[in-house]
C-alpha cells in the first residue's frame, strides 16, 4: 500500500513545482508574455499642484460645457476608439489665407484669446447735404410754358409749382390764391431744408410787370445781385413805382369807401385782411410797394417768422370768402411786412436799380422811374408775337435769345 501511493504523491509535488517555477518566471517576465504595460499620461485639463479647478470641459457624459462667450477655447470630445489609429490631424491654414477666406465670407476673424478686444472702426457719417446758395420758385398753371427756365437757366435749381395740376410733381392743396398759395406752400414744405436765397418769381418770361425795356424776365434774372439781398433779407424784383408806390393802400380810409365802391378791389379789404393775417400788428396808416409779387427772400427772412406764421397764412387763404382777386392782391401789398420791411417800402428807383440789377449809370429823372427801363403797356396782355412783334405789329430789334 505503501508503494501505491507513492506514484502519486511524486506527480502531484512534479506539478506544484512546475506550476511554481511557471508563474515565478511569468512574474519576471511579464513584458514577454502579455507585453508591455501603457503609459500613464498626465490629464491635460486637470489643474496642476496650487491651482484650483475652474467649471468647465467635458462632462462625465461626454457633454460640452461652455467656457464662456468671452474665450475662444472649446473642448470637444474624441471619436476614437481604443487600438485604432489615431486619424491624422487636419491642415492647419495659413494665418493670411485663414484671414482672406473669413473676409470673403463677410465674417470678422475669431479674436484670438487672451487679447485685447480690438475697437470697433465708426461708421462713417453721412455726407451733410450741400447747403444750396440759390433757388427758384416758379408760380404756374398749366397753360404756362416754362420750358424757358431750363433751357436758358440751366444750371439754376428750379421749382416749378403747376396750381391747376394735382398730378403734377410740384402742386398746391387748392388753386386759390394766385401765387400766394404756391408761395406759402413752397416755404411750409422746405422750411428746414431752405436754400441760402429763394427768389419767388411768375411763370411767363413775358409779362406787362417785368421791369424790363421788353418786359422780359431772363436779364432780371441774371443781373440780380445776391450779395444785395443777402445785405437787405428782402429785395423787390421790380424798381420803377408805377402801381404800388408811393401810397397805393389807405387801409383805414379805403376801408371805410367800401360801401359806396362800385366795385370792391383790395384796398377796400385790406385792413380786415391784415388784422386776421397779422393780429397784435397795428394797421399802417400807409401801405406801399411796387407791384407785382415777385421778389428774393434770404432763408434767415423766412425763419425770422416760426413755421407756424405760414401755416396760419395758407389757412386764411384757405378759408377766406374772398376771391382771388382780392386774396392774392392783399398778399401782393403784405410780402414786404411779412418779411421785416416798413409798411412803406419805395426806394428810390435809382438806388434799386443800381443796387439790384447793377445798372448803376442810367438817368433817372425821378424817384419813381429811370430813362429807358420800363414803360407801363397800354394792355396787360402783350401783342402776338412779342418781343419780335410790337403794339403796331411792327418788327422789334430785340436781340436776347428765344
Amino acid at each position: 500500500m505503501v508503494a501505491s501511493l507513492r506514484g502519486p504523491r511524486r506527480l502531484l509535488l512534479a506539478t506544484f513545482l512546475v506550476t511554481s517555477l511557471f508563474l515565478i518566471l511569468a512574474l519576471r517576465h511579464r513584458e514577454y508574455i502579455l507585453g508591455p504595460p501603457a503609459p500613464v499620461e498626465p490629464d491635460a485639463f486637470a489643474p496642476s499642484s496650487g491651482e484650483t479647478a475652474e467649471p468647465g470641459g467635458l462632462g462625465l457624459e461626454g457633454q460640452e460645457y461652455d467656457y464662456g462667450h468671452d474665450q475662444s477655447l472649446e473642448l470637444e470630445t474624441s471619436g476614437q476608439e481604443l487600438g485604432k489609429p489615431e486619424p491624422e490631424p487636419a491642415p492647419v491654414p495659413e494665418p493670411e489665407l485663414e484671414l482672406e477666406q473669413e473676409q470673403e465670407k463677410g465674417e470678422q476673424p475669431e479674436q484670438e484669446y487672451g487679447s485685447e478686444p480690438e475697437e470697433p472702426s465708426p461708421s462713417p457719417s453721412p455726407e451733410p447735404k450741400p447747403d444750396v446758395e440759390l433757388e427758384l420758385v416758379v408760380a404756374s398753371v398749366k397753360a404756362e410754358n416754362t420750358s424757358w427756365i431750363p433751357a436758358l437757366l440751366p444750371d439754376w435749381q428750379t421749382n416749378i409749382y403747376v396750381a391747376d395740376d394735382p398730378g403734377a410733381p410740384l402742386t398746391v392743396p387748392e388753386n386759390k390764391g394766385r401765387e400766394a398759395m404756391v408761395y406759402l406752400t413752397y416755404i411750409i414744405d422746405r422750411y428746414d431744408s431752405l436754400p441760402q436765397n429763394a427768389l419767388f418769381i411768375h411763370a411767363s418770361r413775358f409779362a406787362w410787370h417785368n421791369d424790363d425795356p421788353d418786359y422780359d424776365a431772363l436779364p432780371t434774372l441774371r443781373s440780380f445781385r445776391l450779395q444785395h439781398l443777402q445785405t437787405e433779407g428782402y429785395v423787390n424784383l421790380r424798381c420803377v413805382w408805377v402801381i404800388g408806390c408811393p401810397a397805393e393802400i389807405r387801409p383805414v380810409q379805403d376801408e371805410a369807401l367800401a360801401d359806396g365802391a362800385e366795385k370792391v378791389l383790395a384796398k377796400h379789404v385790406y385792413k380786415q385782411a391784415f388784422e386776421e393775417l397779422l393780429p397784435g400788428v397795428a394797421v399802417p396808416e400807409i401801405v406801399a410797394v411796387s407791384c407785382c409779387s415777385q421778389f428774393g427772400v434770404t432763408r434767415e427772412t423766412i425763419r425770422g417768422r416760426p413755421k407756424e406764421d405760414y401755416i396760419r397764412y395758407r389757412e386764411w387763404l384757405l378759408a377766406t370768402p374772398l376771391d382771388d382777386a382780392l386774396n392774392g392782391r392783399v398778399f401782393e401789398f403784405a410780402w414786404h411786412i411779412i418779411f421785416g420791411k416798413e409798411a412803406v417800402h419805395c426806394p428810390s428807383a435809382a438806388e434799386c436799380y443800381c443796387n439790384v440789377f447793377g445798372l448803376c449809370d442810367i438817368p433817372c429823372p425821378d424817384d419813381s422811374s429811370c430813362t429807358g427801363r420800363y414803360i407801363l403797356p397800354p394792355y396787360s396782355t402783350l401783342p402776338k408775337g412779342w418781343p419780335l412783334v410790337g403794339w403796331d405789329q411792327a418788327s422789334r430789334n430785340f436781340s436776347g435769345p428765344l
